[in-house]
Formats: structure tokens, C-alpha cells, sequence
């Protein structure tokens, strides 16, 4: 576990604004007909050119694209496409990492492509919800397995399955730091501690939690083809509870 001094949460800060920021100028960008090639390229050269920093998952265990783009029933990294055009109807997860200054920051949000139908509202909206709900037990002191915990009973009471394949994680200094966050009920028996900085990313199907891995060994899709949606935020424990610094 690293617990990080003033110094650390400063440049924290710093990068996550970046990295709420490149989520915030593409938003404007989603609609029908553009692919996830180019919404690639728009976030690639703000990031580099704008911000001075770096897509941090850009030849991470040699992902070929800045950005990661899941739409539809595509639980987590689906590798952007110049092929794939956005039509009416879809809803599309944009997963931003940024590094700078050798600090890295990660944050993720669903868009929708048109007006969203009721279902597509409802699944998005509980999976935003349930990172609150987990954030509830977030403080000095309490265990991390609350956080799954949290999120497995809030999602599953309204009929979702979460997915277990994957998790949250520590950040800092590198990506993917120790601990892992699990979202669902677990026996992790670490406590959390002021100063620690982690991500709450969870994964939610309509359908069933099971999950497959597409032949280009990135792109995770739901087996049942059931929709699937994930938020993420970047969150530092403090000594009375925490705070959001992707928001």
C-alpha cells in the first residue's frame, strides 16, 4: 500500500483535473456518424498537444490507442476504430488515463448517442449511483472490502448483475498500483488509510456478469450480448472521509 504525502496528492490533483477535463471537451463530439477512431484522435492530441501529458494507456502492454472506447455490450477496452461509426441508440463508455509529471490520473463515463431509452437510462444511472453509495463507507480506518460490498447490494437490489473479472486499483506513481478494489462482496481484509489513492470503476450488465475477450486480446464484451456501462473515479481517502478528484 502507498500512502502519498502533500507533495503526491498535489500532483494528483493536478493530473485528474486533466484527465475530467479531456472527458469534459469530448462530450461535445458524441453523436451519430463519428467513429471511436477519430473521438481517438481528438482526445490523443489535447491530451499531448493542450495538456503537455500523456495517454497513459498508449503502448501499455502494447494497446495500440490513447483512449479506450466500449460501446454497447462492451464491458471495458474496446480499442477505438476508424470502422466503427456511432449510430443513434448506442451508448459508449470513453475511459480517459492520463500521465504528467510522472503522476497518473483515471476516470471513465458513459455518453449516449441520441436519447436514451428508459432501460439504457436506468442501468447507467445506477452505476454511477452505486460508486456513491460505495463511497459511503469510504474513510480512514474501515475496511476496503465495504466498498464491494456496497456495490454488489445497491446494483444487484435493482435486478443488475456486477462484473468480477475486473477491478479497481491503486494509482499514483504508476497506473495500476496495489491494492486491488474489488466491487463485489469479498474477504480483502486491508483497512484504508489517509493518504491512500485508488479508483471505483465498476462494471454493470443488464444481463449476466459473464464475460468473453475478443481475438484482438483487448476488447471485453458481455457473453449474452446484454449492454453493459462503467463510470470510474480516481479517489483519495482522507483522515474524515474522501475526496473525488476526478470530478
Amino acid at each position: 500500500m502507498i500512502i502519498k504525502n502533500n507533495k503526491d496528492i498535489k500532483k494528483m490533483i493536478n493530473v485528474s483535473k486533466i484527465a475530467k477535463n479531456i472527458l469534459l471537451y469530448i462530450s461535445k463530439y458524441i453523436k451519430a456518424g463519428i467513429s471511436t477512431g477519430y473521438i481517438n484522435d481528438l482526445c490523443h492530441n489535447k491530451i499531448i498537444n493542450y495538456y503537455k501529458s500523456y495517454p497513459a494507456v498508449l503502448g501499455y502492454m502494447n494497446f495500440p490507442k490513447s483512449i479506450c472506447t466500449s460501446v454497447n455490450d462492451v464491458v471495458c477496452h474496446g480499442i477505438p476504430n476508424y470502422n466503427f461509426i456511432l449510430k443513434n441508440g448506442d451508448i459508449i463508455n470513453i475511459d480517459i488515463s492520463i500521465c504528467k509529471d510522472k503522476y497518473y490520473s483515471d476516470v471513465s463515463k458513459m455518453f449516449f448517442v441520441g436519447t436514451p431509452n428508459i432501460n439504457v437510462l436506468k442501468l447507467c444511472n445506477i452505476t454511477y449511483n452505486s460508486i456513491f453509495y460505495a463511497l459511503k463507507c469510504v474513510k480512514n480506518g474501515n475496511k476496503l472490502n465495504l466498498i464491494g460490498k456496497n456495490i454488489q447490494k445497491y446494483v444487484e437490489y435493482y435486478g443488475y448483475s456486477i462484473v468480477k473479472n475486473y477491478c479497481g486499483h491503486g494509482i499514483g506513481r504508476k497506473l495500476h498500483e496495489f491494492p486491488q478494489i474489488l466491487h463485489y462482496k469479498n474477504d480483502y481484509n486491508l483497512s484504508m488509510k489517509t493518504g491512500m489513492i485508488f479508483t471505483i470503476e465498476p462494471m454493470v450488465n443488464l444481463g449476466h456478469s459473464d464475460t468473453y475477450i475478443m481475438e484482438d486480446g483487448w476488447t471485453v464484451k458481455t457473453k449474452d450480448g446484454s449492454l453493459s456501462a462503467q463510470y470510474e473515479h480516481t479517489i483519495l481517502v482522507t483522515k474524515n472521509g474522501y475526496k473525488i478528484l476526478t470530478i
